[in-house]
């Protein structure tokens, strides 16, 4: 049986302004504030179909009696209707200053948890907008009930594969056809599926060069395969690259690598390509 949402957006009546614009609903006492938050070192938590995945909510809290405690912290979809099974572990603070404290919560998400969280919406649907909220206190008895702080994406993860493979030497020619597969996890059935209709770029790095380069951009099909064909200006290496969306995570597949060996030394005999895959 699947639990019920147990958080979702706090209702508060007053809206302030704080960490740089972003608008939170907050009630209160005195001055006591939250002025900085981030969740995971700014980066987007991405969750796959097995492994359990820790990440951090740091703030920085400040009062002009010093502050108290990190009361309550929790992290929350900016629907309350989706959510997913994030928790609490644990939280440590630490002095800044006689006015000012960094606390840090690390939260932990278990994709096995996803599926029967809750009754009424997919488990896929728990990803896309969320935010932290929770209760500051300070020393002098003033606090600070908040949400929407260290706003961040939750996201299901994606793999993509990449394999080139050239002509039969006898054609001489430098055509290379790369394949691949693109898939995301799917949190309802905890196992990844073929991601359709999504936009992947084909890019290569020659032999040499530091960076890959957009050759050209194509569309998954029904099931996530992907495949192109391309002329090979010379030796190096052809990977698939996602850029993502708001709710599913960048990924780009490892290299497949192409060299143009020379052929025996017979007369018009013309130089031959060879396709191998590199991990």
């Amino acid at each position: 049986m699947r639990r019920p949402v147990l958080w979702g957006t706090v209702t508060t009546a007053v809206a302030m302004t704080v960490l740089g614009g972003a608008t939170a609903h907050a009630e209160g006492r005195g001055d006591i504030r939250v002025t900085k938050a981030v969740t995971n070192n700014g980066k987007n938590v991405i969750i796959g179909t097995s492994k359990t995945v820790t990440f951090p909510i740091k703030l920085t809290i400040k009062d002009n009696s010093g502050v108290k405690s990190l009361r309550d912290i929790r992290a929350g979809n900016a629907s309350s209707t989706a959510g997913a099974p994030v928790e609490l572990v644990g939280t440590t603070c630490k002095k800044l200053s006689a006015t000012t404290s960094e606390c840090t919560a690390t939260m932990r998400a278990d994709p096995h948890d996803f599926p029967d969280y809750n009754s009424e919406r997919n488990a896929n649907d728990a990803a896309g907008d969320w935010c932290a909220y929770g209760n500051v206190q300070a020393n002098d008895g003033d606090y600070w009930i908040f949400d929407w702080v260290a706003p961040f994406k939750l996201k299901r993860a994606a793999t993509l594969t990449a394999a080139a493979t050239g002509p039969s030497p006898l054609s001489g020619g430098r055509t290379v056809k790369v394949t691949g597969a693109l898939t995301r996890a799917d949190w309802e059935a905890l196992e990844y599926r073929g991601y359709g209709g999504q936009s992947v770029r084909l890019q290569f790095r020659k032999t040499g060069a530091s960076a890959y380069t957009t050759v050209k951009t194509v569309r998954t099909n029904s099931a996530g395969h992907v495949s192109a064909t391309v002329t090979a200006s010379g030796p190096g290496s052809w990977r698939w690259f996602y850029p993502g969306t708001s709710t599913t995570a960048q990924v780009a597949s490892p290299g497949s690598t192409v060299t143009l060996a020379p052929a025996t030394m017979h007369a018009n005999v013309p130089r031959v390509m060879h396709a191998a895959t590199a991990g």
